[in-house]
C-alpha cells in the first residue's frame, strides 16, 4: 500500500519513524513550510521534514492546498492512502478523495470529545481521569470523520501535558500502524461518531495563565499542569509575576481569604484556595531567573505574611 504521509510537530514524527520502522511503503511526505525560529529567526525544519529527509523520503511543502499544487503532487505520487498527524492543515475534498482509502488521521483525544485544536492539554485542564487516541477517516468538517479505533489511558494526577503528550504520541503511533495494516486487510471497523456528544477545544493562550485562587487545590494543579511546557500558569509574588510549575496538596482547612500565603518555609508557598483549602506551590521561575524550587526562590526573597 503507497503510503503519503502528512505531519508537522514531534507528536506527528513518532508516527512517521513508527511506518519507516515497520517497513511501509511511504512514497512521500508533506509538512508545513519552513519557519523563522529562535533568535536568530533562520528557517528551521519541522521535526517531520527533519525526519523524511534523514530517510531519503521525497518531502513537499506546498504553500497553499487548494491552488492545485499538492493535487497535482499527489497525482505524481498515486499514494493509495493518506495518513495524516497534526499537519496543520485542512484538506480539501478534492484531495481526500484521491486515494483509493481516502485519509486516515490520528487525533490526540477520545473522540467525539475534544475536537479542534490543543486535545491533550485540555484533557488535563479540565481533569480528565481518562483520555486516549483516535484513529479516523478524514471528512469535510474538521474532527467529523467516521473513527476506526481508539485507544484509553489514565491521566496521573500531577502529569503534565506535555508528559502526557510524549505517552501519546507513541501510542497514536501504534495506532496508526494498526490502523493502516488492518485497511490494507480489509478489517478495520468504521464507526460514524455520534456528533450530539461532540466538543470542541480552542488554541493556548496567555490569556489562561493567571491562577485565580478562589477555584478548588484540584483546578489550580490541572491548570498548572496542563499548561506546561506551554505557556506555563503564573502567580504574583511581591508585585512579581513568577510562572509556576508545581505545587501539592495540604491538608489545610482555612477561614482566610484566597490568595493569602499562610506560610512560606522549607517546603514551599501555601497559599488559601476555594473551598476553605490550600495549595502549596512547590516550584517556580521568578522573572529573568531560572526554574527552582520555591524553597531556595524563598532563601534569597523572603515574604511577608499577613497577620
Amino acid at each position: 500500500m503507497r503510503i503519503v504521509f502528512m505531519g508537522t510537530p514531534d507528536f506527528a514524527a513518532a508516527s512517521l519513524q513508527k511506518l519507516l520502522d515497520e517497513g511501509f511503503d511511504v512514497v512521500g511526505v508533506f509538512t508545513q513550510p519552513d519557519k523563522p525560529k529562535g533568535r536568530g529567526m533562520e528557517l528551521a525544519f519541522s521535526p517531520v521534514k527533519e525526519l523524511a529527509l534523514a530517510h531519503g523520503l521525497p518531502v513537499f511543502q506546498p504553500e497553499k492546498m487548494r491552488d492545485g499544487t499538492a493535487l497535482a503532487i499527489l497525482r505524481e505520487l498515486r499514494p493509495d492512502i493518506l495518513a495524516v498527524v497534526a499537519y496543520g492543515r485542512i484538506l480539501p475534498d478534492e484531495l481526500l478523495e484521491l486515494p483509493q482509502y481516502g485519509a486516515v488521521n490520528v487525533h490526540g483525544s477520545l473522540l467525539p470529545k475534544y475536537r479542534g485544536a490543543a486535545p491533550i492539554q485540555w484533557a488535563v485542564l479540565n481533569g480528565d481521569e481518562i483520555t486516549g487516541v483516535s484513529t479516523m477517516y478524514l471528512a469535510h468538517d474538521m474532527d467529523t470523520g467516521d473513527l476506526i479505533y481508539t485507544e484509553e489511558t489514565p491521566v496521573g494526577e500531577f502529569e503534565t501535558s506535555g508528559e502526557l503528550f510524549d505517552r501519546l504520541k507513541d501510542m497514536g503511533a501504534a495506532l496508526l500502524a494498526k490502523t493502516l495494516r488492518d485497511i490494507e486487510a480489509g478489517t478495520a471497523p468504521r464507526t460514524p461518531q455520534d456528533h450530539s456528544k461532540a466538543s470542541y477545544v480552542k488554541m493556548l493562550d496567555k490569556s489562561l495563565c493567571p491562577i485565580d485562587w478562589n477555584k478548588s487545590p484540584r483546578a489550580i494543579v490541572k491548570q498548572i499542569c496542563g499548561l506546561q511546557p506551554w505557556p506555563v500558569a503564573t502567580m504574583e509574588l511581591d508585585g512579581r509575576t513568577c510562572k509556576v510549575f508545581a505545587a501539592e496538596y495540604t491538608d489545610t482547612r482555612t477561614g482566610r481569604a484566597p490568595g493569602t500565603i499562610l506560610a512560606a518555609d522549607g517546603r514551599g508557598i501555601e497559599i488559601a484556595c476555594g473551598e476553605g483549602k490550600s495549595l502549596r506551590v512547590t516550584e517556580l521561575q521568578a522573572p529573568g531567573k531560572k526554574r527552582m524550587a520555591a524553597a531556595d526562590y524563598l532563601r534569597g526573597h523572603p515574604l511577608k505574611l499577613k497577620t
